[in-house]
């Protein structure tokens, strides 16, 4: 009886230590709504409208907070925005999952040229080269936004001072 009870107490504890892996997905098998969503919000950034983009990239990130893609796009209508260290955080998120995603890296580069950081985009600049030897089209695009300077220090004064 005492052996009967000790296997009942086995099987109990091994199942319970299972029962949560089984329902959980691989990190890389998003949420089809989600990837549905991000899709949505790809085609209205495209057309200009940054908010709606911007609402439905959220709303793909609450329904998988795993799709490193909608981090990624957040960013870009952050940078549209001119909210460079917001679209920096918000590349970092998705690196913190990916530390290799030309994507992120490059998005996250122009969001640090933007904010005159040009040392930290060259760095970035270098590890695309190393992720992608052969070129990639997040290579060109950082280059450029390299070779036109920061956003923040392109911005003039204005003519009069104000007065209080």
């Amino acid at each position: 009886m005492r052996s009967l009870s000790r296997f009942a107490l086995i099987g109990l504890a091994t199942f319970a230590l299972s029962a949560p892996a089984v329902g959980k997905r691989p990190d890389n098998q998003l949420t089809p709504q989600s990837v549905q969503l991000q899709r949505q919000g790809q085609t209205l950034l495209a057309a200009g409208k940054l908010d709606s983009a911007q609402d439905m990239f959220e709303t793909a990130l609450a329904v998988d907070p795993r799709n490193r893609g909608a981090y990624v796009d957040l960013a870009r209508v952050a940078e549209r925005h001119k909210l460079f260290g917001k679209a920096i955080r918000l590349t970092n998120k998705a690196l913190a999952m990916e530390p290799n995603d030309p994507d992120a890296l490059a998005v996250q580069g122009e969001a640090m040229v933007g904010l005159g950081a040009v040392a930290r985009a060259r760095a970035n600049y270098a590890k695309l080269q190393t992720i992608c030897p052969k070129g990639c089209p997040q290579l060109s695009m950082l280059s450029a936004a390299i070779s036109r300077g920061p956003a923040v220090a392109s911005a003039k004064p204005p003519a009069s001072p104000k007065s209080n």
